[in-house]
């Protein structure tokens, strides 16, 4: 069965633990809501959850095995949008979005639809160094959503985004965990994809 489990996660940042012994797991069709404050660990833990930093303790298993032991099976599955927007430069958005859609194995006919939902249309042709960081970001949301990965990893998806903009990731996360895929979002807003409340977990106070 498609899953991602948390087991026992243990993590320090300096003298401050951020978690400890954390261990949930997310099925397919499922979207994962994780909450605390500034400084709390959110981000960090999708991190870890995706491979790129270590838990003093514990470990990511993804359909039952270990991430460090499947990572060309897990990497292939897996979409992250993190702080870092990891755009090309001295690519337009346009053209940012149309090598993904290469490197996704599609069409990029979908690319239009998602420049006018995310309010990028105007500077579609703008090379990125020349966007703003709410640009950028939104740029960058846009390759995780227009991808067929099963695992979606995102940190703070809604944030810079106009209420006709929220509603359209909320409906492409409905869309996404609906046919099956899974979500795990670190957010400080309410994300509404059904009719029901999706699971939540709490990170205690960071500093």
């Amino acid at each position: 069965m498609t899953r991602l489990s948390a087991i026992n996660l243990t993590l320090w940042r300096g003298p401050n633990c951020l978690f400890e012994e954390l261990s949930f797991q997310v099925d397919a069709g499922s979207l994962l809501l994780v909450r605390g404050s500034n400084g709390s660990g959110k981000t960090t833990l999708l991190r870890v959850l995706s491979g790129l930093t270590r838990p003093e303790t514990g470990h990511v298993e993804w359909c039952g095995e270990s991430i460090e032991k499947t990572r060309q099976t897990f990497g292939a599955a897996l979409a992250y949008f993190g702080h870092a927007d990891g755009l090309k430069a001295d690519l337009t958005v346009t053209h940012n979005l149309e090598f993904s859609a290469q490197l996704f194995g599609q069409s990029g006919e979908q690319i239009p639809g998602l420049l006018n939902a995310l309010n990028l249309s105007q500077c579609a042709q703008l090379e990125t160094r020349y966007l703003s960081a709410g640009q950028k970001r939104r740029t960058a949301l846009a390759r995780v959503l227009m991808s067929d990965a099963a695992l979606w990893l995102l940190d703070e998806p809604v944030t810079n985004l106009d209420a006709a903009g929220r509603e359209y990731v909320e409906d492409r996360l409905h869309a996404h965990v609906a046919g099956g895929g899974l979500a795990i979002a670190a957010t400080h807003e309410d994300i509404r994809i059904t009719s029901e409340s999706p699971d939540e977990i709490f990170l205690g106070d960071g500093a």
